[in-house]
């Protein structure tokens, strides 16, 4: 059957659709890690960067940050969370690490996996983690427990920019959710449910 240019057009117009179609598709699922990877890199929206330990250290001496902690557990994951201290006294520049305690009360083996963020959102730019146990799996046996660190630094150069040059404290969340696959369920949150504290 011979095709018309109307036939020819259309199937054109439908082929280009279905390319574009496919095309947003991909960008969608690329726009997550990359989105991820803009934002450890550039702190924006207060995720905290990722780096290695510094070499130089420009920080005015004993100039420091008070760096609160602070642990929830989602809904539909039976475990304890909370950090070895409420918060600490941290000198710009120099590294600290924090013990974190996970607990499994719940009756059966289950998997967890945390996210974090940091506030005030400005401060994601200048908090620097060089060793996290966020967004890795962790499974626990009922009753188990398991210490985690988290190894940061602030970058000094926070006093240089005139919107954090002020800030003299910063709060760091952590949020446990049951974890499917490596990612974080939230559904239970989704339907209205609130994260609660972990305290043992």
């Amino acid at each position: 059957m011979t095709q018309t240019p109307q036939n020819r057009k259309l199937g054109r117009t439908a082929l280009a659709c279905a390319g574009f179609a496919a095309g947003m598709l991909g960008l969608a699922f690329a726009s997550v890690p990359l989105y991820d990877a803009f934002c450890k890199a550039t702190g924006y929206g207060g995720t905290p960067r990722q780096g290695a330990v510094p070499t130089a250290v420009a920080a005015k001496p004993g100039d420091a940050m008070l760096v609160r902690f602070d642990t929830n557990v989602a809904p539909g994951l039976g475990w304890k969370f909370r950090a070895e201290s409420r918060g600490v006294e941290a000198r710009l520049g120099e590294t600290q690490t924090v013990f974190f305690h996970v607990k499994n009360t719940g009756p059966t083996a289950t998997t967890g996996v945390a996210t974090f963020n940091v506030q005030p959102e400005l401060m994601g730019g200048y908090f620097v983690k060089v060793e996290c146990f966020c967004f890795k799996e962790q499974t626990l046996q009922p009753g188990e427990t398991l210490d985690v660190p988290v190894v940061f630094y602030i970058d000094p150069a926070v006093r240089t920019d005139s919107n954090t040059q002020h800030l003299s404290e910063m709060t760091l969340s952590y949020t446990y959710f049951a974890s499917k696959n490596g990612q974080p369920v939230t559904a239970a949150l989704d339907r209205g449910g609130a994260p609660g504290r972990g305290n043992f």
